[in-house]
């Protein structure tokens, strides 16, 4: 079995263009388990970032913690600053619900809401205050393009989501999170549950997603990462270990532990 320095690091920094940076950031739950170990780290604009590492390495702790999704866990408390647009989005008084506008989320398995595809964009404008139906039409379309689904389901909108399938219904939720107009999206392997035919969809959605979105994607799929994203991190046992480039990262590796780890030959 390999031995590798875990105390060796090699993250890299940005000068400009950051969409969401961490300084610090510790996840603690039940005040003793330290599931994250300050984690300090910058995310581009308009770029995707994945993280990447072993199962329970923390890297969707890590996202959740980026949205204040830890804070609907019972004992769960993170400590550190989360800077957007010059705030700390971690300070206790910031409006949580305006972070989620901001940087919206898509979980592993799709969770359309039990209404129709029309519906699960609209309702939450409707409970916002926009009655106008042109104006709902507007941002139905608009989502639904954005994640490539309109096309699909132009003449279904009255239909249940819960009846699409699993690729279409992870677009529904893409197509919701978009109708918020964020800055940046989360997504925590939004195709972990896909057959390969939607997998390579939701890819291609991220790559012209990017155009107008910061996306930062946690994957166990290496060839995904290598596919879609221009930047990748390594996280391993809470910590992050290596942050660099995708080409880097899969070609020329800095430390020995991200080396193996993505050509399979870890541990």
């Amino acid at each position: 079995m390999a031995t590798y320095d875990w105390n060796e690091r090699h993250i890299i920094t940005f000068d400009q263009d950051i969409a969401l940076s961490t300084d610090d950031i510790r996840v603690f739950y039940n005040e003793t388990k330290e599931a994250i170990h300050g984690v300090s780290m910058q995310f581009p604009k308009n770029k995707v970032s994945a993280l990447i590492g072993p199962s329970g390495s923390g890297k969707s702790t890590y996202l959740r913690a980026l949205n204040r999704m830890n804070d609907t866990i019972d004992g769960a408390r993170v400590t550190g600053n989360i800077m957007y647009e010059g705030v700390n989005i971690n300070d206790p008084k910031v409006n949580v619900y305006e972070v989620r506008k901001q940087i919206g989320m898509v979980f592993q398995r799709p969770n359309p809401f039990p209404k129709s595809i029309y519906e699960n964009i609209a309702f939450v404008h409707r409970r916002e205050g926009v009655r106008d139906k042109k104006k709902l039409d507007e941002i139905v379309e608009t989502s639904l393009k954005q994640a490539a689904l309109w096309d699909q389901v132009k003449d279904d909108l009255n239909k249940s989501a819960l009846a699409m399938s699993g690729g279409q219904a992870q677009r529904l939720c893409i197509a919701r999170a978009l109708s918020m107009k964020p800055e940046i999206i989360l997504m925590d392997e939004p195709a972990s549950a896909l057959d390969p035919i939607s997998t390579m969809q939701i890819e291609e959605t991220m790559t012209e997603l990017k155009k107008d979105y910061t996306i930062i994607i946690v994957t166990h799929n290496m060839q995904q990462a290598s596919r879609v994203s221009d930047y990748t991190a390594f996280f391993y046992n809470g910590d992050l270990i290596e942050f660099d480039e995708t080409s880097k990262i899969f070609t020329q590796s800095q430390l020995k532990a991200t080396e193996d780890y993505v050509s399979g030959h870890f541990g």
